[in-house]
């Protein structure tokens, strides 16, 4: 790279990653045309994730590769890395990237130096050190945990009309376990016990009062972002479906997929989703970058890093203040994310010209969350909906923030063709170790390793 040229490193392609990019795109096309300015995108996978469509995904109401933006599609004139950012050194200017492939083909991991560098890593999900937990627990932020948990829980409807005199079996396999009640934990557990519902007519020995829903929350209610109103509300809703939701309690063990609640209860479950919080990327501690207590970026409402010259950080690994004065900082959530992501590539390319930065103030305008098919709650402007209202908003919102309108016309074609054709109910779990047809062929056994 010519060293006149302007380099800015964006580490991490979620929702701020990939929008600061676009932004970047559209705001300095001439000087990305002309060679003045390269913009390189570093990212694990090759695409973005719409996480507020995982739980329709996991359904089966969208197909999975359509609630995802492929990065190279939508960032043709940036460049993109696929790999892990191990180290970022300010001091150095430079970020250490272990790319694709460096395990299965030997590719050493190599240093990238930058003018201007984005802190994007967002986050991962914040485990507790319970017992079994981390054996059997499985999280909801990506579309492979998505997929893997809708072929999961039709896989527990298989082992249980599979030995219909064994009751402790038939049992263990109904019983579905869900820990924390944000929007994840809520809209995953009721799409899914929707999905798990419409699959029971194709199970003869199967009745929907035969499988035990469950979610377990440690506060005194659920969705605190749609108000205590809406939040009571949904508990009602929930429970009438026959959903059990315990509140003010804790998950205290899951050995051997045995659960015990801090409330007493002990039973056997086939599945536990963990969807209690997030915590910012491991990667963030290990940096040279300012940290708070809860280990995010320390960051202005300018979006850049606090006492650092050309680091910006926005979204979960990242504490920015709340100009709007609903809270201290910013709650992480997509909302946020793709406003902020906008201002940051505003920000950057003001800096680039000379020109004032401007701060970050987004005024909250609500929340809608899908309660399954048809169903839903929203607080909009202080406007309350509930039930088909609110789903059609639900869809209706997060599709408009869909990015690319290819994207757009596949979701919209997938629930078109939904108001016609029943969801396909078919695990398909064998996924998860495509080679054991092969190595049983090749006559090579669990035991050969």
């Amino acid at each position: 790279m010519p060293s006149e040229r302007k380099h800015i490193v964006i580490v991490g392609g979620g929702y701020v990653g990939m929008y600061t990019a676009l932004r970047l795109q559209k705001r300095l096309r001439g000087e990305l045309r002309r060679g003045e300015i390269a913009v390189t995108v570093i990212e694990p996978q090759s695409y973005m994730t719409y996480q507020p469509f995982l739980p329709e995904a996991a359904a089966g109401n969208l197909e999975p590769r359509h609630v995802v933006a492929p990065l190279r599609r939508v960032l043709p004139r940036c460049r993109i890395v696929n790999g892990y950012v191990t180290r970022i050194d300010h001091a150095s200017r430079s970020v250490t990237v272990r790319p694709a492939g460096a395990r299965t083909a030997g590719v050493p991991e190599r240093t990238i130096g930058y003018d201007r560098l984005v802190v994007a890593l967002g986050s991962i999900s914040r485990t507790l050190p319970i017992p079994g937990l981390a054996e059997c627990g499985i999280g909801f932020k990506t579309v492979e945990e998505a997929i893997f948990l809708r072929n999961h829980v039709l896989h527990q409807l298989d082992i249980a009309a599979s030995n219909p005199d064994d009751e402790e079996v038939r049992r263990r396999a109904l019983t579905f376990v869900f820990v924390g009640a944000g929007f994840a934990g809520i809209e995953a557990l009721a799409e899914l016990e929707d999905l798990a519902r419409d699959a029971c007519r194709f199970y003869p020995g199967i009745e929907r009062s035969d499988m035990r829903w469950m979610m377990v929350e440690a506060t005194d209610r659920i969705l605190p972002e749609v108000g205590p109103e809406m939040g009571r509300w949904t508990t009602e809703a929930l429970r009438r479906r026959g959903i059990e939701v315990k509140l003010e309690t804790l998950l205290k063990s899951a050995e051997k997929r045995h659960i015990v609640l801090s409330d007493g209860d002990e039973f056997d479950a086939g599945t536990l989703v963990w969807t209690a919080g997030v915590k910012p990327h491991p990667v963030v501690k290990e940096s040279d970058l300012p940290l708070d207590d809860k280990s995010r970026i320390r960051t202005t409402d300018e979006l850049t890093v606090e006492g650092l010259d050309g680091v910006y950080a926005a979204g979960d690994n990242a504490a920015v203040p709340d100009r709007s004065g609903f809270a201290e900082f910013t709650a992480p959530n997509a909302q946020h994310a793709v406003r902020q992501a906008k201002r940051l590539g505003d920000n950057i390319v003001a800096d680039l010209r000379g020109e004032p930065r401007k701060v970050y103030e987004h005024k909250y305008v609500g929340s809608v969350a899908s309660l399954g098919l048809h169903k839903g709650v929203a607080n909009v402007y202080g406007l309350k909906l509930r039930g088909l209202p609110a789903w059609f908003m639900h869809r209706t919102y997060h599709l408009s923030r869909m990015p690319t309108v290819n994207r757009k016309f596949r979701i919209t074609a997938d629930w078109t063709l939904a108001l016609f054709f029943r969801r396909e109910i078919v695990s398909l779990g064998e996924l998860e170790s495509p080679r054991q047809e092969f190595e049983l062929a090749a006559g090579r056994t669990a035991k050969d390793g």
